[in-house]
């Protein structure tokens, strides 16, 4: 586990290593969350346990763009967490060549007493921050996401 950050930033860091700095501490902190609970469950395994959750069985290609992973790794992730009995791999209702990724019962147990690490990791991110700035901060994060994203 990482004890903390290898740059800090300062006054005069770029938009993007800031970024990626609060990206690093989020992830470092949600994991050390996990595993306060006892919990043996990397970041990567965290977000596919989420959208699985919030968005439903999909096929591993969706699922790999929805947490930004390659394949190769995806098929990674997923065969431990199906070897753990947290994912299932179904066929497909339309299609009998593709597979579905769906939550088991106990991966869908596992994600309910996680959704409680990720609440408070984002609480304590924005502990400095009055409800308005939180509100600002979101906003200004959507409008960079989307200005980017139309770049392309």
């Amino acid at each position: 586990m990482n004890p903390g950050p290898l740059i800090t930033p300062t006054s005069q860091e770029s938009l993007g290593v800031l970024i990626g700095l609060v990206r690093t501490e989020l992830v470092r902190s949600l994991e050390a969350e996990i595993a306060t609970k006892g919990f043996d469950l990397r970041f990567t395994q965290f977000l596919i346990l989420k959208r699985l959750s919030v968005l439903g069985p999909m096929s591993a290609t969706e699922l790999a763009r929805a947490v930004e992973l390659d394949g190769g790794a995806m098929t990674r992730q997923l065969d431990q967490l199906e070897k753990r009995g947290l994912l299932r791999r179904c066929p497909h209702e339309q299609d009998r060549r593709a597979l579905r990724i769906e939550l088991t019962g106990a991966g869908d147990e596992l994600w309910q007493k996680l959704t409680g690490c990720n609440d408070r990791v984002l609480q304590a991110a924005q502990r400095s921050l009055s409800e308005t700035e939180s509100q600002h901060l979101h906003d200004y994060l959507e409008r960079v996401l989307r200005a980017l994203r139309d770049k392309n």
